[in-house]
């Protein structure tokens, strides 16, 4: 199929490219991984965690899944999340969605989509937490863009709720855990003012 062909010829001349300008490129990305970020982010073609921070492969551990959701039953955040805090020793857990969420949309409208209604209902379950401060905006786009936000706030939450992260600060790890917004129609990221740097903090804002 001439279309993954093409990725293939992209491949190796991306692979070219990096070995002119950095001989040692590969042989250094051979070995141990090593990043202080995990990004916990939306499955979303439009968001790709290394390029819009501008970070080199091996710079970022990333997970991501439709609506960037960390749910307590999902198994494979919840790995991930534990291999990045204990095994590869991350500073930063940055959970990011980002405005223009198609699960978020489909959420909020109700919309049918077959099995991933099931996923979509965390977000759900979000908006009826929230659903008087929601349910005043009546311009459609600044729900979203709201529920976007307090979708990702709900996921920072559930991160320092976890057994990892509370596991991490009660040996006195230093993980901080954070919840930004990605904006499609500008390429710029926002910070939601939520870090949380430890347990005592975390106590404070629960």
């Amino acid at each position: 199929m001439k279309s993954l062909s093409d990725l293939f010829d992209r491949n190796r001349a991306w692979a070219d490219r990096m070995r002119t300008k950095d001989p040692e490129f590969f042989t250094r990305l051979t070995k141990i991984q090593k990043p202080k970020y995990l990004w916990i982010g939306c499955s979303d073609s439009r968001v790709p965690a290394n390029e819009i921070v501008d970070v080199l492969p091996g710079e970022m551990f990333v997970h991501r899944n439709v609506g960037n959701l960390v749910v307590h039953t999902d198994m494979n955040a919840l790995s991930v999340l534990q291999y990045a805090v204990e095994i590869l020793g991350v500073e930063h857990v940055i959970v990011c969605g980002h405005y223009g969420c198609g699960g978020v949309t489909a959420a909020l409208d109700l919309e049918r989509h077959g099995l991933i209604d099931h996923w979509l209902m965390h977000i759900w379950d979000v908006y009826r937490r929230h659903k008087n401060e929601l349910d005043a905006l009546r311009d459609h786009d600044k729900k979203l863009r709201r529920l976007c936000e307090l979708n990702i706030l709900a996921q920072l939450y559930n991160v320092c709720e976890s057994n990892t992260l509370q596991d991490a600060w009660a040996r006195g790890q230093r993980v901080h855990v954070h919840g930004w917004v990605y904006d499609l129609a500008d390429g710029r990221l926002r910070d939601l003012g939520q870090t949380v740097s430890g347990p005592e903090d975390w106590l404070r804002r629960r």
